[in-house]
C-alpha cells in the first residue's frame, strides 16, 4: 500500500491529492484517514511540502463534500436508491446519518468526517433537506479543516510510525474517533485563540 501511494503521488503530486479526497468524500470506498496520515508522514520526511499537502487535502475535502451537496439539492433520494449500493451507501449507514441529524442537527456535518461511512452521506442529506449552502459551508467547511490538520498532523508527528493510525481504526474504532474529534475540536480552538490573540495585539491602541 505505502509503495503503491509513494508511486500515485510521484505521478500526480498535490493534484492526486485533491482528486483522491474529491473521490473520497464523494462516495467512492477510498481509506481516506489512511491516506492523509500516509502525506503528513511524507511532509514529516521532506517529500512533500507540509502547507501545500494541507492545501491540497483541504481542497479535495472542500471539493468533495461540495459536490455531494450538489447532488443532493438537485437529484435527491432517488439518486442514493439508484447507485447508492454501487458506492456501497447501504440502508443502514443511511438510516445510521439521518438519526444522527435528527439528534445533532447540523453539528454532523462537522463531526461527520470522523465517522467513515457516514461523511459518504451528510452532504447528501444536507442537501435533500435543502439546508442552505450559507449553513452548510459553516459546517462542512469548518469540519473539513479539523478533520485534513489531524489527519495530516498525526502523520506528521507519527513520522514512520504512521501505520499505528491504521491498526487503532481498526482495533480501537469508536474509541480512538473520539479521541481524534476531541483531539481535533482541541486544535482547531487553539489555533483561533492564537490568532484572536495576535489580531488584537495588532490592532492600534
Amino acid at each position: 500500500m505505502e509503495q503503491t501511494w509513494a508511486e500515485f503521488l510521484l505521478q500526480y503530486g498535490y493534484i492526486g491529492i485533491v482528486f483522491f479526497l474529491i473521490l473520497g468524500i464523494a462516495g467512492i470506498p477510498l481509506p481516506d484517514e489512511i491516506f492523509m496520515t500516509f502525506i503528513g508522514y511524507l511532509s514529516s520526511e521532506g517529500k512533500l511540502n507540509l502547507y501545500l499537502t494541507y492545501i491540497s487535502a483541504l481542497s479535495g475535502s472542500v471539493g468533495g463534500i461540495t459536490l455531494s451537496y450538489v447532488l443532493g439539492t438537485r437529484f435527491g433520494y432517488p439518486l442514493l436508491k439508484r447507485y447508492g449500493s454501487k458506492l456501497f451507501i447501504t440502508r443502514r449507514r443511511l438510516r445510521i446519518t439521518q438519526f444522527l441529524f435528527r439528534k445533532y442537527g447540523n453539528w454532523v456535518l462537522f463531526f461527520g468526517y470522523f465517522i467513515p461511512g457516514v461523511r459518504h452521506l451528510t452532504a447528501y442529506l444536507a442537501g435533500i433537506s435543502r439546508l442552505s449552502y450559507a449553513r452548510f459551508g459553516l459546517y462542512a467547511y469548518c469540519g473539513a479543516v479539523v478533520w485534513c490538520a489531524t489527519f495530516i498532523g498525526l502523520g506528521y508527528v507519527l513520522g514512520s510510525s504512521w501505520e499505528l493510525v491504521f491498526h487503532f481504526l481498526n482495533r480501537l474504532g469508536p474509541v480512538f474517533l473520539l479521541v481524534l474529534i476531541l483531539a481535533g475540536g482541541f486544535l482547531a480552538w487553539y489555533c483561533w485563540s492564537i490568532s484572536q490573540n495576535r489580531a488584537g495585539s495588532s490592532r492600534p491602541k
